[in-house]
């Protein structure tokens, strides 16, 4: 198969489970991930919820680099809204000085939390304050590729500078995002288990192929469930639900019905609308997900998928990685 697989981890927290042990789960994973020849694994960033552990990706990244060799290990991703984009270039510089070739800097638009956590994350600024999302990548591509020692003095390097720079993905659900990553000379990684339209998904790629004009990498990110049988698959998947929520022109996607109904009364919002959606997980044994996998690939030249398990059961996300492994 000429298509690499990489993993996407939320480090969800099971009923009865605490945080450190989803954590762990998460570590298990990565050495599993490791030993059965994955290329990457990301992990992602939620904040003020007790179903995902991870609300720090570059202390997780830290961690699992330290208790893996050969995987390279990234964020899907760092929400660059809340943070200053030279401080995020000097952790990912770090990182990539303690784990020569194997960090990965993924980066997304979304809050990643709801509106009292990000509200706590820009601190004393005033949310119109910052700069849009555009200009904050730009100010990131900016300290990740200005490190020469001319410039010292001058104007501030986001040090130490790492023998190999990491690997740059801008996380996005749209064309516009495409272009935006291909503009800067980022990589794209179009996430597919948030926006589900096949059309959208084609219309972003190839975007990103035209502007980027083979400069970079196009990635899809799906929700994927291998089992031994369709029927397993299906009984795994069937329950499974987001919640998407419509206040205005803002649209947040949350994984249960609590969830969405505190976003309404954090955002003090008195006309909205709460959508249940089921997921849409591709699932089935590894046969048939491999050939919707090579589909995929033969009609958007697509040569790696990072694959997202929603699922909160650690051994169904091991036996599932397990599985899409020896098929490949």
């Amino acid at each position: 198969m000429n298509y690499r697989l990489s993993l996407l981890d939320q480090s969800p927290i099971n009923d009865g489970q605490t945080a450190a042990q989803a954590l762990e789960a998460t570590l298990t994973f990565a050495q599993k991930a490791e030993a059965l020849g994955y290329h990457r694994l990301w992990v992602s960033e939620h904040h003020d919820t007790d179903r995902l552990a991870g609300s720090s990706p570059e202390v997780l990244i830290a961690w699992l680099l330290a208790h893996t060799s050969r995987l390279r290990i990234g964020s899907g991703g760092v929400m660059l809204q809340h943070y200053s984009p030279y401080k995020v270039a000097e952790n990912f510089h770090l990182l990539a000085s303690l784990a020569p070739d194997r960090v990965d800097i993924g980066i997304g638009k979304a809050p990643g939390g709801l509106p009292l956590s990000t509200k706590a994350l820009r601190g004393h600024a005033p949310a119109d304050s910052a700069p849009g999302f555009p200009a904050q990548l730009q100010q990131l591509t900016h300290y990740l590729t200005h490190l020469d020692d001319h410039l010292a003095g001058k104007e501030a390097r986001a040090l130490p500078r790492p023998s190999v720079i990491p690997q740059r993905f801008l996380l996005g659900a749209s064309p516009e995002s495409a272009r935006l990553a291909a503009s800067l000379g980022w990589n794209f990684v179009f996430a597919g288990f948030i926006n589900t339209s096949e059309q959208v998904m084609t219309e972003s790629v190839l975007a990103y192929h035209e502007y980027s004009a083979g400069q970079g990498q196009a990635l899809v990110s799906l929700a994927v469930l291998a089992a031994e049988t369709r029927e397993q698959a299906a009984a795994l998947v069937a329950e499974q639900h987001n919640f998407r929520v419509t206040v205005g022109d803002r649209h947040v996607t949350v994984g249960t019905r609590e969830q969405s109904e505190a976003f309404v009364q954090q955002a003090g919002a008195t006309h909205y609308q709460i959508e249940q959606q089921k997921l849409s997980v591709l699932h089935g044994t590894p046969g048939d997900i491999h050939q919707q996998l090579r589909d995929i690939q033969r009609r958007l030249c697509v040569n790696e998928f990072v694959i997202h398990t929603p699922l909160t059961d650690a051994a169904v996300r091991l036996k599932s990685i397990e599985l899409l492994a020896g098929q490949h």
